[in-house]
Order: structure tokens, then sequence, then C-alpha cells
């Protein structure tokens, strides 16, 4: 993979040569993801083209650290990295192409999801992660969206740009990380310090907006959030969860009591209800 270092060269070869640019497929902040078709392999590829700016280094840090991270996080649950180079001041990443993914499959009301269709998703999406703490990866961007969906239905998990080591010792991380609606408590109370934890309530966050066909848990604001949170799992105590009241942005909330949760997920088996139990764990 050329980063620098007359990779400019190699880049326009890989462009003109190589990679034939189809229709964009979205746009962000970053840059631009487009289709194209990799002549080498005849394969349909998505090529993430991110501006480098003014970095003195000629590369963007976050991009560096999900290359070097998609490296090693080789898993049949995990896009895969096939190239990446500089080119005109941008670099492009190539991934293999998905057509769609979760959070377009959710929305969609043509589309019917079955109990299996549902165990199928989320057993993938856990293989995956699993796969990623194994390595002592977090991923901190969980959400629909971010989960790729193939031409044959398999599962991926994709954009690891907020993706950080972890381990021991502890390191202090921010916690300003994951969308609101897929923030476990402990980051919506400020800590610097977490784990695996924080990945985990964002797929039990998923799992439920598969089974409710819409997002779980809609806060407007943080505050909000972590009301949203405990109106339905109840409102920890400090015998449960005793470093609550150290936590940064710690605020005091009114007790309750938490509902059955089947009141909440009513269609939900009683195997998918234990799994939640576990994935929303306070």
């Amino acid at each position: 993979m050329a980063t620098g270092g007359g990779g400019d060269d190699a880049g326009e070869k890989r462009v003109t040569d190589r990679y034939l640019k189809r229709e964009v497929l979205g746009e962000g902040t970053y840059g631009v993801v487009f289709k194209a078709i990799d002549t080498k392999t005849g394969e349909t590829v998505a090529i993430k083209r991110i501006r480098l700016g003014k970095y003195k280094e000629g590369v963007n840090f976050t991009a560096l650290r999900e290359i070097k991270l998609l490296k090693e996080l080789k898993d049949p649950n995990i896009i895969e990295l096939i190239d990446a180079f500089p080119y005109k001041g941008n670099l492009h990443l190539v991934f293999e192409f998905m057509e769609t993914d979760l959070e377009a499959v959710i929305r969609d009301r043509n589309i019917v999801l079955s109990p299996a269709d549902i165990k199928s998703y989320i057993q993938m999406m856990l293989k995956g992660l699993a796969f990623c703490h194994k390595k002592w990866v977090l991923h901190r961007d969980m959400k629909p969206n971010n989960l790729l969906i193939g031409a044959e239905g398999q599962l991926k998990l994709g954009d690891f740009g907020l993706a950080r080591i972890f381990g021991s010792p502890e390191r202090n991380f921010t916690h300003q990380v994951f969308a609101r609606w897929y923030r476990a408590p402990e980051l919506l109370f400020g800590t610097k310090q977490y784990g695996s934890a924080v990945d985990v309530w964002a797929a039990g966050c998923i799992f439920a907006e598969l089974l409710l066909r819409r997002p779980f848990l809609q806060g407007s604001s943080d505050i909000d959030q972590l009301g949203k949170i405990f109106a339905a799992f109840g409102t920890p105590k400090s015998s449960q969860w005793p470093d609550m009241v150290c936590l940064p942005d710690y605020v005091e909330y009114q007790f309750v009591s938490a509902p059955p949760l089947r009141s909440l997920f009513p269609m939900a088996s009683d195997d998918a209800l234990d799994l939640l139990s576990r994935m929303f764990y306070i």
C-alpha cells in the first residue's frame, strides 16, 4: 500500500489502469465514495476518496489508523480493505463492494424481516464484533448504516474511522463517540475509560431496532438519552453501579423501576429477550 514517497505516480497508474470509476455512492465531510470496476479481477469495488487537507505528512491520520486496523482485522464479517493509495491530494481506500446497509433494510417496509433473518443478522454482527474485541479493537461507531449488506445477504462491519486499540493498562479515550442513540450510559456520563461493553451496548440498540423497525432509544440530548435509557431499564442504584456518581458528567435521576422487557418487545422470542437483557447490562 503506497501512502507517500512517489506514491502519487503509482496512484495515477492505479486509477487510470486498474480502477474504472462508475457512479458516486455517497458524500460526506471526509470526501466521496464511488463505485468502480477492478479491471484486474473484474470485481465491483467501492472506493472511498479522502481529502488529505494540509497534513504535513500528506496523509490523514484517521485514515491511516483505519488502514492499519483493517490490515489486521481479516474476518468474514468485517469489510475487506483491498487497496490504498494517494492520488491528486486525496487518499483512496478500495473496499469490497456491498449492495446496501442495515439501516436501509430496516427502513424498507417492503422487506419482511422474519425472526430467522433477524437472528442471522445479529449472529453476523456479533461474530464480527467478537473478532474485533479478540484483537483488542473497539469499533466505537456501531450503528445500522455502518453494518454493510452484500448481495447474498452477508453482513459485515464497516467504517473503522473511530476504532481504537484498547486493553491493559487502561487508556483514556474521548466519550464523544457513537451516534447518541447508540451510546452506552457510561459514555453519556462522561467516562474516559471503557472497554468492549460500549460496543455491545450499541449492538443491543441495533438488535432492538431490528425488532421494532425503528430506533429504540431516540434521545434529543445526552440528558434526554439517559432519561430514555433509565425509563426502559430502570434507574441504576449505587449498589448496582457504585462508580456512577464519580463520573465526570454524572447527574442524579429520579428513581424509576424497569418495566418488563416483554412490554417493550412484545413480539420477541424468549431467547431474543434473554440476549437483549445481557447486551443492555447496566
